[in-house]
């Protein structure tokens, strides 16, 4: 399996109108608004208990210029000072689960009876390296700000199934192993679609639909119960 990217990353910021005004009203207006979109994205954090949703994941490969395409379900719990619950059931174009529970990932492939485990921040086979997508959902205003360069490229765009959203530009300030990510960001201040370009301009864009927020999760979807006959890998 291919290395899998991140699965969506959130941050906000909106530059300044362009009109008959003067330099410092710009400014302040925003600041404004750059104020009132990060307030609403630390809002639905601080709310979002869990969230299932449908999940298509497009890779593009920019040295052969192809791209792979993927999609499945995921449910997602935030943890208080450690990494987030992840569960994604990827259905096509191969069936496997991948888990992240705990600090620690596994990566079960049924048609090889085969599960790889490991450390969840190392990244490894199971590309749970989320640098990340949905950790970012449990970063708050603060931690944001301070891990990201002032943004660019910052407009309302409308995506396929008639959602609005605030498209943002995020450059890391240094130390991430990607060069810039774009984010959505719907109206109730959720991030739903997600691009993340790498070093190499490879990219890894993420869309979720379908959200249920809150609904009820059990963090045992996230501990897989593997059979005595799978076999175990440590990676």
């Amino acid at each position: 399996m291919k290395k899998l990217a991140p699965l969506g990353l959130i941050v906000a910021l909106l530059v300044g109108t362009i009109a008959v005004i003067s330099p410092t009203s710009a400014d302040a207006q925003g600041a404004g608004l750059v104020s009132s979109l990060l307030n609403n994205m630390e809002r639905n954090r601080r709310s979002l208990t869990s969230l299932r949703a449908n999940l298509s994941m497009e890779k593009y490969n920019a040295q052969i210029k192809d791209t792979d395409r993927y999609s499945g379900k995921v449910v997602y719990k935030p943890a208080a000072g450690r990494s987030a619950y992840v569960r994604v059931d990827w259905q096509k174009p191969l069936g496997e689960i991948l888990a992240v529970a705990d600090g620690q990932y596994t990566l079960y492939k049924s048609r090889l009876g085969t599960a790889y485990i490991g450390n969840a921040k190392s990244g490894g086979r199971g590309g749970t390296k989320f640098g990340s997508a949905l950790d970012f959902l449990n970063m708050s205003r603060q931690q944001l700000v301070a891990r990201f360069e002032p943004l660019q490229d910052i407009y309302e765009e409308t995506l396929w199934g008639g959602v609005h959203t605030t498209h943002i530009k995020l450059v890391p300030k240094g130390g991430a192993s990607y060069k810039y990510a774009e984010v959505w960001v719907d109206g109730n201040g959720m991030p739903i679609q997600t691009k993340v370009v790498e070093k190499n301009d490879d990219a890894t864009t993420v869309r979720l639909t379908d959200l249920e927020r809150n609904a009820g999760v059990s963090l045992d979807e996230f501990r897989l119960q593997l059979g005595s006959d799978v076999k175990k890998i440590k990676s």
